[in-house]
């Protein structure tokens, strides 16, 4: 597997309007290998080419393995330590990145206290000190990890849907529009991947040939969120002892078993499974729809319901415990955006939102995929749902095992009783995620007149064009930029996860100005473009290396000790506008999705999720009422606006007569 740098999968900043604490969540496009292996459902074979697998002798120096660790983490321990950079870097970049965004007096103040923070013998030296001596010590792998996975996540209160949860929608299964033989072509994949995970045997990726962190594919199976008093936990089980995976249709969840006596159930066994439950299944009460909820109101939900009965504390820990979660739903979306609509919420009951991963497939065969993000980003996922789809469209699994063992035990169900204290908090969920949902505008734009086949052509890189792409849609509709985040993986760094990338830019708003002024001639329009997306490919390669602003700024605030004066930068305008995200995007590229996306992440912003593919740019939009469509329409009109501006850069010299 290989990740990119730019363009990294990105769940979307989240601002807490409790707390106003930055939250921030991530992506990345990743590029598989193909394997010409055929892998049979009852049997484990390696997934990744002999050929691909790399040794630490074709590394740069200091990268070793350790074949104790399993292929999977073996580069894990050898992997550098996030860096802390240095404070002329950050505030040098700092300053850059919020110039365009404030008038010459609001510039001049920021100036001063960024002057002043980073003086010889000021506050902003000692916390970096201690940023650094944090760092250094070895009980930190990485110097941000715990304070990020709680600030940006445990601790937000907020609803996981739509706020921190995201979707990928799958390409159609032609072969297998039955729901039950869909699901059993799917999950055979997922327990492929499963094994290998499990086994540590997965091949690390790659990111510049250079081995990245797959430490967080800890958290993929047999693992669950759980709500806690005022901040969340993680809880992760041995795969050895929860061998199944749970189910749920019409909100009654159901126990099912992956392995019999030792060998896994083949796909026909499996479709067996799901047509029994599809035979038997019965409108239960909707506990799932407790996880919509704000996460201290889900925590109180949760205690009501313990309380309400001793068997429902084995209920919650069978369905936390179990590998991963199915949804079948009663639905049948079409569209594009009724598609997107059924991943990323669907009817708020059918689901356990806590799950990093669910499977939903509808009663017309579609299927898809929706993630929780606490302690996993979506660059894993990513890897899960392209592969699983790659393995049935490629044919590389071999479903044709008609066997069906007569000891097959049918699913189990999963009883919840209820009390009219925990009734009442499911009607209430019900009402609130109603109301939340309906609050959302989403749209998706398909752009078909051209993708990354033809923007390389333009010599462009493909995540830097649509990002100024993005850019000149938002100028195109409100006449002004405004402070966009897009997400950078620090993922070759122990424990790295994310960095934000400042997408506004001098140069950026420069070319939508230009772009703007019919009296600009287009070659100049074409040198601020260029200007623009070299502008923002530095960027997110510095973030990429660890050297953005965002996360070296949190920690210097967060080493702040109890008593100490808030330095004058971070009371600063500048410091909160520039990190309030009116624009929060990120891309993914997979010809196996039709789809994926996630909601804005301040009322008065959008959510913009993009797929680049070969012939295709693919948007998903969402916004609090502001417009989804007319963004969708300006994004379109953007699109062609900068294939005209090119086209003609890329003829060659006309022949002389």
């Amino acid at each position: 597997m290989k990740a990119t740098a730019s363009g990294i999968f990105n769940l979307g900043p989240k601002f807490s309007r409790a707390s106003g604490m930055l939250q921030a969540l991530t992506r990345s496009r990743l590029a598989f290998r193909n394997s010409s292996t055929k892998v049979h459902s009852a049997k484990v074979f390696v997934m990744v080419p002999a050929n691909s697998r790399k040794s630490s002798s074709a590394l740069p120096e200091g990268y070793r393995e350790d074949t104790s660790k399993g292929a999977m983490l073996r580069f894990e321990d050898s992997l550098p330590r996030l860096p802390v950079p240095t404070l002329e870097e950050t505030a040098k970049r700092y300053l850059k990145s919020v110039h365009p965004l404030l008038n010459k007096a609001e510039y001049a103040s920021t100036k001063k206290a960024v002057e002043e923070f980073t003086k010889p013998g000021s506050i902003g030296e000692e916390l970096q000190k201690r940023l650094q001596a944090r760092r250094e010590d070895p009980k930190h792998r990485n110097w941000i990890y715990e304070w990020w996975n709680d600030a940006a996540y445990l601790s937000y209160r907020d609803p996981i849907v739509p706020y921190v949860s995201y979707f990928y929608s799958h390409r159609d299964d032609r072969r297998r529009r039955n729901p039950a033989k869909r699901a059993a072509a799917l999950i055979t994949a997922v327990l492929e991947f499963k094994k290998q995970v499990d086994a540590g045997q997965l091949e690390p990726e790659y990111m510049k040939k250079l081995p990245i962190s797959m430490e967080s594919y800890h958290w993929m199976f047999n693992a669950c969120r759980v709500p806690g008093k005022s901040v969340d936990y993680p809880v992760k089980y041995s795969h050895q002892d929860h061998k199944y995976f749970t189910v749920v249709r019409k909100n009654q969840f159901y126990k099912v078993m992956y392995e019999i006596g030792g060998q896994q159930l083949n796909a026909s066994e499996l479709e067996k499974q799901f047509a029994r439950i599809y035979k038997m299944a019965q409108k239960a009460p909707a506990v799932g729809a407790l996880t919509t909820q704000n996460r201290d109101i889900w925590y109180n939900a949760r205690e009501a319901l313990l309380t309400a009965h001793p068997a429902n504390a084995a209920a919650l820990e069978t369905i936390q415990a179990s590998g991963f979660l199915v949804c079948l739903d009663d639905a049948s979306p079409i569209t594009l955006e009724e598609r997107a609509h059924q991943y990323w919420h669907g009817d708020g009951a059918n689901r356990w939102f806590d799950k990093p991963l669910e499977f939903i497939i509808n009663d017309n065969g579609t299927s898809g995929f929706m993630g929780e993000h606490s302690m996993m980003d979506g660059t894993p996922t990513h890897r899960l749902n392209d592969y699983i789809n790659m393995l049935i469209f490629a044919n590389k699994l071999d479903l044709s095992d008609s066997n069906i063992r007569s000891d097959l035990v049918e699913p189990a169900a999963i009883k919840f009783h209820i009390s009219e204290v925990v009734t009442r908090e499911i009607h209430r969920a019900q009402s609130d995620h109603d109301t939340l949902m309906a609050q959302h505008d989403l749209r998706v734009q398909a752009y078909q007149g051209y993708g990354k086949g033809l923007i390389k052509k333009f010599k462009c890189s493909p995540d830097a064009y649509v990002q100024m792409l993005i850019q000149l849609a938002y100028h195109k509709m409100y006449g002004t930029c405004r402070p966009t985040y897009e997400s950078a993986a620090t993922r070759r760094f122990q424990q790295g996860r994310t960095e934000t990338c400042r997408s506004v830019s001098d140069e950026s708003v420069a070319f939508c100005t230009a772009m703007a002024d019919p009296e600009v001639p287009p070659e100049e329009c074409v040198k601020a473009f260029r200007a623009a997306v070299n502008a923002h490919v530095e960027y997110i390669t510095a973030a990429s290396d660890g050297k953005g602003v965002d996360r070296h700024l949190f920690g210097l605030k967060k080493c702040l000790k109890e008593g100490e004066e808030l330095p004058e930068i971070f009371k600063d305008r500048a410091y909160g506008y520039s990190g309030t995200w009116y624009l929060s995007s990120s891309q993914l590229s997979s010809e196996y999705f039709n789809g994926y996306g996630w909601s804005q992440v301040i009322d008065d912003g959008f959510g913009i999720a993009y797929m680049i593919n070969e012939n295709s740019i693919q948007f998903n939009i969402v916004s609090k009422g502001l417009g989804s469509e007319r963004m969708s329409f300006f994004l379109n009109e953007a699109a062609g606006d900068i294939r005209d501006l090119l086209l003609p850069t890329t003829e060659g010299p006309k022949a002389k007569l």
